[in-house]
């Protein structure tokens, strides 16, 4: 039942990160106006609004001008609801459970953003971190675990600070956005173990090598040009949040 709600509203909340990601890269207001179509300007109908159902019924398309509708819409609305049954899944009825589903929500809208726009935010990182922050360590307490608050605390400051000493030497070559990421991810990542923490940084940077290297052998980039890493980062960070233990005794028994 728990997995099952989850992923209702996480399809709810995905509807709501399409805005996000779609205004606040482009300086617009979350709240007014309201949602209209993209090409005609036609105000969205509340019938029209329900998350992936309403595209369905639709057939992907307005029905004031009959443009297409992009399927990312209801592609984010299932990748949201998918993230937030997979949370419910991990972690059970716990206290932490609203900080993870913040967690998933904040870190689905910022790697969505930065592969829009190759940039991350301030505007949705520091509050959103702010939140995720007292979310855990109000759960993490209620829950007995504050050796636990403490670990995601200190967990959070070494990612930060391992990828401050990154972006210097980098000089240029690696976005700060990525480093105010990175406490975020650290903070969830280790509150679990030290163990997901280091999964959740070599993951990342695996993943973000392997990503650059498939964009430049099929020349969708070239050496010069800004490829978002932020998505590798918290793909990373999820991976570790799910399996980081396992993972890191499968590794030692090799």
């Amino acid at each position: 039942m728990v997995v099952a709600a989850a992923s209702f509203v996480g399809v709810l909340i995905g509807s709501f990160l399409n805005v996000v990601v779609y205004r606040i890269p482009a300086g617009i207001s979350i709240v007014k106006p309201p949602s209209a179509c993209p090409r005609c300007g036609a105000e969205i109908r509340a019938r029209d609004n329900i998350p992936v159902v309403s595209w369905l019924l639709l057939r992907g398309r307005c029905r004031a001008c009959g443009e297409p509708i992009s399927v990312r819409y209801p592609l984010v609305e299932v990748a949201c609801g998918v993230l937030f049954g997979a949370t419910a899944a991990i972690l059970g009825w716990s206290w932490l459970l609203p900080a993870y589903l913040w967690f998933a929500a904040l870190t689905l809208t910022l790697g969505i953003i930065d592969l829009d726009v190759k940039r991350i935010p301030n505007r949705v990182l520091y509050p959103g971190t702010g939140v995720a922050v007292v979310l855990v360590v109000v759960g993490g307490l209620v829950e007995g675990s504050g050796g636990a608050v403490v670990r995601a605390l200190a967990g959070g400051a070494a990612y930060f600070s391992a990828l401050l000493v990154v972006a210097l030497v980098a000089r240029g070559g690696f976005g700060m956005g990525d480093v105010k990421l990175a406490f975020l991810l650290g903070v969830f990542a280790a509150y679990r173990s030290w163990g997901s923490l280091v999964v959740a940084v070599f993951g990342g940077f695996v993943l973000g090598g392997l990503a650059a290297i498939v964009l430049l052998v099929a020349r969708r980039a070239g050496r010069r040009d800004l490829i978002p890493f932020g998505p590798a980062l918290v793909v990373g960070a999820w991976v570790a949040i799910a399996a980081g233990e396992p993972i890191v005794s499968w590794y030692l028994g090799l």
